[in-house]
């Protein structure tokens, strides 16, 4: 059995114990001591980090015998006082302890502000390593989520003692006592005072399997978030050259800005694609009495010379093969309704001599992937045009 230092004294940052054994765990030493004001991982909050002497301790593992696993990097350099002792000299990393006990008493005042008043309790919770949630039973308005974080925070500022007293069953559990406000049991390490919360603060929220998930932050995460945002609405400022507080208004005359460009830009470009249609229409080659526009469009994509082709066919007696210039190419076929024509069978036919895939209708089809020369492929369309409109 370990005895638990950081149930008496959860603000104890250093520490010696004796050692009863050092076992292998996954090819690192497994120590257990006498006593430990390590904390390992239970009840939503992690384990803590630190080290014995020149060794990091990297987890911390409830035994089911009751004793604590203290699982080690580096060489653990124990003193020997007297033959029939081995003792250790533990130090705990105490900003992350601290962390962690900020955390979970803001956890403990923000669960019992929502009981009071929303009426909802917690169901669980979970300390990450940058913010922490809680799971409750029930969607909460944002109008509940302000008065709850409001009444969460008054707790906070007026410093209230947080006792931790024994539980009448054994075990792990304690009981956390937050002057005239919430009684509960918990296993965890807290703060001495409200106050050493510092604040609690709702990051955001999402609903989850008909109830809501809450994210919060409290003391230094909330310091660090805040100055993260802080520092991103003034670099958001600077770019669009305006307060911090217009800054909403910006990005909506932005995103209006953006709107108006893209639909001018779609206009420009179905023009260009009109001129483009009409002057590949212009110098079309006639194969049995029909204009076949077969060529590369330097400078195109996919849709661009899907536009372009569609152009051309809209005239009739016309068949357009257009491809892009890039390696492997793209290609679209396509061809008027007068047209004795499959343009499905015939990019079929492309791609199994070139390579690549595709598909369509007898009207339109498209594919990408050839491996050849623009010009290879331009003049294996024509040849299959020809054999095709011959009736071959």
């Amino acid at each position: 059995m370990t005895e638990r230092l950081y149930y008496t004294d959860p603000y104890l940052r250093e520490f010696d114990a004796r050692v009863i054994r050092v076992h292998d765990v996954d090819g690192r030493p497994g120590v257990v001591l006498d006593r430990t004001a390590f904390y390992p991982s239970s009840g939503g909050q992690p384990f803590d980090t630190g080290t014995f002497g020149g060794a990091r301790v990297v987890d911390v593992v409830d035994g089911e015998d009751g004793t604590i696993v203290h699982v080690v990097e580096g060489e653990v350099e124990v003193s020997v006082p007297a033959p029939e002792l081995k003792i250790l000299d533990g130090r705990i990393d105490w900003p992350r302890r601290f962390d962690h006990m900020q955390q979970h008493t803001g956890q403990h005042v923000l669960s019992a502000a929502i009981d009071q008043v929303c009426g909802v309790r917690t169901e669980s919770f979970h300390l990450g390593p940058v913010s922490s949630t809680i799971d409750l039973a029930r969607e909460l308005t944002a109008a509940e989520i302000t008065a709850s974080e409001d009444l969460a925070n008054t707790v906070v500022w007026e410093d209230r003692p947080v006792v931790i007293k024994e539980s009448a069953r054994t075990g792990t559990l304690r009981i956390i006592d937050i002057d005239r406000f919430d009684v509960s049991a918990c296993g965890g390490t807290h703060v001495a005072r409200t106050g050493a919360i510092g604040i609690i603060a709702i990051a955001g929220w999402e609903r989850l399997r008909g109830g809501t998930r809450l994210e919060f932050r409290c003391g230094s995460r909330a310091l660090h978030a805040h100055r993260l945002l802080r520092d991103t609405a003034a670099a958001g400022g600077r770019l669009l050259s305006t307060g911090v507080e217009e800054l909403p208004a910006a990005i909506e005359r932005l995103q209006d800005d953006g709107k108006e460009l893209r639909r001018r830009l779609k206009d420009l470009e179905g023009r260009l694609a009109g001129y483009e249609a009409d002057a590949i229409a212009a110098h079309a080659v006639e194969i049995r009495g029909f204009r076949v526009a077969a060529e590369a469009i330097p400078d195109a994509d996919m849709n661009a010379i899907k536009t372009i082709a569609q152009g051309v066919v809209s005239r009739p007696g016309y068949i357009a093969v257009l491809l892009t210039t890039t390696q492997p190419a793209s290609v679209v076929v396509a061809r008027a309704a007068n047209v004795p024509v499959d343009a499905g069978r015939l990019l079929k036919q492309l791609t199994t001599h070139f390579g690549g895939k595709g598909g369509g209708r007898p009207e339109l089809a498209q594919g990408g992937g050839l491996m050849a020369r623009a010009d290879e492929i331009v003049a294996a369309a024509r040849q299959e045009l020809s054999t095709a409109l011959a009736g071959g």
